[in-house]
């Protein structure tokens, strides 16, 4: 088959390292290396070094990280514009229904080339955690739908993403698209996994929790710390480790302390090194992720990959396609129901891990797989492109849209012509009005 040129985009990218950020890298590393190439898009970091078998394309961006966790870029420059109207480039694909969207949407209008649209996560409460002002949150949550409709396929990432993508407004069709795992299948070796027990002073001889994934409050963390109070005052040993950062961190690991866990818990920051994140996992007995806010949990699929069934609050997003008691544990959303839970499986080591092996047999995907089910997609709206086109004029923004790209494109061709004019004065006009060097006349000597 021809290769594909697939541009993607997404407001977040390494260095910053989340889970969107994360899915980009994978998409954008098989494609290169199985499907034809890749251009990634994203805001600009200071001091980056792009070392990738694929161009990145970055745009000014300011440190709002104190703020919302990201830097917040500004694709709208020439230069990037007109940068990304020569790359080669079949389709777009992008991951975030901010910047990233209303830079494709600016592209599109010049390069005319189907565009796909992954929802990954639960904007409305990010939205609702950045905003207190209700007419700002309605008024943020019709543009990103806005960006959304205008996209020509629309994927979400679990059947749960999808109801919440209705939620906020969105009406039209969407594609359930799982994302895979980066992990290979199967426990990390036995010398790996005791150089990190050693690393961490993790005891081989207690039951060992952990939890991986941006330390923020909606994840569910403060279930987790109330229910491994409980469980300490009904006389229990356990450890728990908790993989990663956030800004809600120092918070977190404050009232960790006020319930005096500190014995218990060891909170080991981000660890960006994938094997050694893999011996962690298999280290551990259980995971614990009572998160109702992630539409996919793809660390639940990185601790199947690796052995590790997790616990999950009922009906959640991240519980799609676990059975309790099966390939993992299901609770409800309170610490007094997972205190409850812990403290019947906390000596059942071995039970535990043939739950483990259930979860790595039934819930791995990975990414080669979860790439390939898109790229059948991207052929088939390719060789279908009157089928999947949206009309334009579909909102109101889209002529905002293309008054932008008109605007970079009467800059092009202006800059473009200032380019040729300067070329010209620099090779034909220069020679004609400069003297040769021998017939100048020397002047008077300087003392």
């Amino acid at each position: 088959m021809d290769p594909l040129h697939i541009c993607l985009l997404n407001d977040s990218f390494p260095p910053m390292l989340d889970g969107v950020a994360n899915v980009m890298k994978n998409y954008a590393d098989i494609i290169t290396r199985r499907y034809g190439t890749a251009t990634v898009v994203t805001p600009a970091y200071p001091n980056v070094n792009d070392n990738y078998p694929y161009e990145v394309v970055r745009y000014a961006s300011v440190d709002t990280t104190k703020l919302v966790g990201y830097r917040t870029g500004y694709p709208f420059d020439a230069k990037v514009l007109e940068r990304l109207n020569s790359v080669p480039m079949d389709l777009m694909h992008v991951h975030c229904p901010f910047i990233s969207a209303q830079l494709t949407r600016v592209i599109r209008e010049t390069r005319d080339v189907p565009v796909v649209f992954t929802y990954h996560t639960k904007f409305d409460i990010d939205v609702r955690k950045a905003v207190r002002m209700k007419l700002i949150q309605d008024a943020a949550l019709k543009i990103i739908v806005d960006n959304i409709a205008a996209c020509d396929d629309v994927w979400v990432v679990s059947e749960g993403a999808g109801k919440n993508l209705r939620s906020i407004g969105y009406e039209g069709n969407y594609l359930v698209m799982p994302n895979g795992v980066d992990m290979p299948k199967g426990r990390a070796d036995a010398a790996a996994v005791d150089a990190v027990r050693k690393a961490y002073g993790i005891d081989p001889d207690v039951t060992v929790y952990l939890f991986v994934g941006r330390m923020m409050w909606y994840k569910g963390l403060r279930i987790i710390l109330d229910a491994l109070r409980m469980l300490k005052n009904a006389g229990k040993r356990f450890s728990a480790l908790f993989v990663g950062d956030g800004l809600d961190r120092k918070e977190i690991e404050a009232y960790m302390q006020s319930l005096s866990l500190q014995n218990e818990c060891k909170f080991l920051g981000a660890i960006h090194e994938r094997e050694t994140l893999r011996a962690i996992y298999a280290a551990c007995d259980l995971f614990l992720f009572p998160s109702t806010f992630d539409t996919n949990g793809i660390v639940v699929r990185e601790a199947a990959a690796n052995g590790l069934a997790s616990v999950l609050i009922a009906d959640s997003c991240a519980a799609e396609g676990v059975t309790h008691g099966r390939n993992g544990l299901l609770i409800e959303e309170t610490p007094e129901a997972m205190a409850n839970l812990l403290y019947h499986v906390n000596d059942r080591r071995a039970a535990l891990r043939t739950l483990g092996d259930a979860a790595m047999e039934e819930l791995y995907f990975s990414w080669d797989d979860s790439v390939k089910n898109a790229v059948e997609r991207y052929r088939l709206i390719l060789s279908d492109r009157e089928r999947f086109r949206k009309p334009r004029q579909l909102t109101g923004s889209d002529d905002f849209f293309q008054t932008v790209s008109q605007w970079f494109g009467v800059h092009t061709q202006l800059a473009s012509m200032q380019n040729r004019v300067q070329t010209f004065a620099e090779t034909r006009l220069r020679p004609l009005l400069t003297p040769p060097e021998s017939g100048r006349k020397k002047g008077p000597k300087q003392s």
